[in-house]
């Protein structure tokens, strides 16, 4: 398998001086994918974005896994909003200009 979309975890702890742990327990939650390929694990690029958001609220706002959890849960219930009010309005538009 190629690895031209994965970063390896252990150069990514030494860029952001994290624990492979601290990576590990958020994969055990359910919060990021892990990649494994000839036994060197990877994240994929399109996990950065909302791994280093969770790794903000951990080092920043020492914020446990279980409030990780619990504010990704509501910020993805927020967006699925956020998208139901869109689909709303382009409907209501549609009968607005009848």
């Amino acid at each position: 398998m190629a690895t031209g979309n994965l970063i390896a975890i252990t150069d990514f702890c030494v860029y952001y001086n994290i624990e492979y742990t601290f990576i590990n327990s958020l994969q055990e939650a359910g919060l990021v994918q892990i990649k494994t390929v000839n036994e060197t694990t990877y994240i994929p690029e399109t996990e950065l974005q909302k791994l280093e958001r969770m790794i903000h609220l951990h080092h920043d706002l020492e914020i446990n896994i279980a409030g990780i959890e619990a504010i990704t849960h509501l910020l993805e219930r927020v967006e699925q909003m956020q998208e139901n009010v869109r689909g709303l309005r382009n409907r209501l538009r549609l009968y607005e200009d009848e």
